[in-house]
């Protein structure tokens, strides 16, 4: 009885990512396909990773999903959506008469635990790294070997750029069925080792209107989003990509600001608009430009996506400076120590000339901390059985 395994477990994680060139609305709701590409920078797991388990027995009676310790609705359509796609994916291997490792069922259930490191839903991008991340884990456990863009697509469109490490392009395609609507690596984690990435958490409060919503009736109602999508992405897309492949980071940045702009401004074109950034949101951006014209270059460059968050990139060299400007407009309420999280950054005092330059009243506690990351690589493979989410009976070990 003792050599017949009871379950068999994949244990994963997998970054968040943070769209420089940006996607907003969908062709089509129930393939999750995009009506323009979008290109993101993947993060970095040591700052912000999900951790997900999946675990199959004939013993489990039913799928279940549990996510940050609580146990969740498994019947949410795109969590189907995933499931059966990868169960298709692995029936298709199976009849292709592949050599199989696991001779698993593929009638057993599934029981899947899934952890983030940060907030859940305040902005950060949880649902890509998730998706992305259970798309991973799935595969591992059925032997599926084919590209998993469509599979994390399913369950949340900007998942399938998580499955890269690095720059990544998530391409719209063209295609009714959405066979050619793929994630593909513009350029490795190492390519550009002095890119910095700090987020600005602003609010950690889940938002008044999801993305998923928020797109469609942007869809529906905007007709820049329109015009964004037929003209003016397509020629961001090749020059973003050129910024990346030359390091240039005066055109990466002021490209990624403006694109970032232009989001916002279909937000508010969409009727009734829909409004993302807060009042500290927009003296971030007013920040950046002060910083920017006080160095005459494009030193720092800000993004949002939907949600008030700043994501802020900067080369390693600048990254101290502009700290001590934010700490300067947002004097950190009482955490001073927990102010700055991740990467470390050597503190260094602001010039009396920088000071006169930032034309702002300080908002104290308006930036409630600061998360300093890099680029990083795609999903890996936790192969340590103390890394696993779910016990040996399926169920959630005890949080340590």
């Amino acid at each position: 009885m003792a050599s017949e395994k009871p379950l068999v477990a994949v244990t994963c994680t997998a970054p968040v990512n943070i769209a420089v060139i940006k996607y907003w609305g969908k062709r089509d709701e129930d393939l999750i396909l995009p009506i323009n590409s979008s290109l993101s920078v993947t993060l970095h797991q040591d700052q912000l990773k999900t951790t997900t388990t999946a675990a199959i027995s004939k013993d489990f009676t039913e799928d279940r999903i549990w996510l940050n310790g609580r146990e969740e609705d498994v019947g949410q359509p795109r969590l189907q959506a995933c499931l059966r796609e990868i169960r298709r994916l692995a029936r298709k291997r199976r009849s292709a008469g592949d050599e199989d490792p696991l001779p698993l069922s593929l009638s057993y259930k599934v029981h899947i635990a899934s952890v983030n490191n940060f907030p859940t839903a305040a902005g950060l991008a949880s649902s890509a790294a998730g998706y992305a991340c259970l798309a991973y884990a799935l595969a591992r456990l059925y032997g599926v070997e084919s590209d998993l863009s469509e599979v994390a697509r399913r369950g949340s469109g900007s998942a399938c750029r998580s499955l890269y490490g690095g720059f990544v392009e998530w391409q719209m395609g063209e295609r009714a069925d959405g066979k050619d609507s793929i994630a593909r690596q513009v350029a490795p984690e190492s390519h550009w080792p002095e890119l910095r990435v700090l987020i600005l958490v602003v609010s950690a409060e889940k938002k008044l209107m999801g993305s998923t919503a928020g797109m469609q009736t942007s869809v529906e109602t905007s007709s820049l989003l329109r015009f964004r999508a037929e003209s003016v992405v397509p020629a961001r897309m090749a020059e973003m990509t050129r910024c990346v492949q030359e390091r240039d980071f005066q055109g990466f940045g002021q490209l990624t600001m403006k694109d970032s702009n232009q989001f916002h401004a279909t937000c508010l074109d969409t009727f009734p608009p829909i409004s993302y950034l807060s009042d500290t949101s927009r003296r971030i951006v007013q920040l950046v430009h002060c910083f920017n014209a006080h160095h005459g270059q494009t030193k720092v460059a800000y993004t949002f996506d939907a949600g008030p968050n700043a994501v802020v990139f900067a080369l390693d060299d600048t990254v101290p400076e502009f700290v001590a400007a934010v700490r300067q407009c947002f004097p950190p309420e009482s955490n001073g120590d927990k102010f700055l999280k991740g990467l470390p950054v050597r503190p260094v005092p602001l010039s009396d000339e920088l000071k006169a330059a930032l034309d702002v009243d300080p908002t104290p506690g308006g930036v409630k901390y600061i998360i300093a990351t890099q680029v990083g690589p795609g999903p890996q493979i936790l192969d340590d059985r103390q890394a696993h989410l779910l016990g040996p009976d399926g169920l959630p070990k005890p949080a340590a």
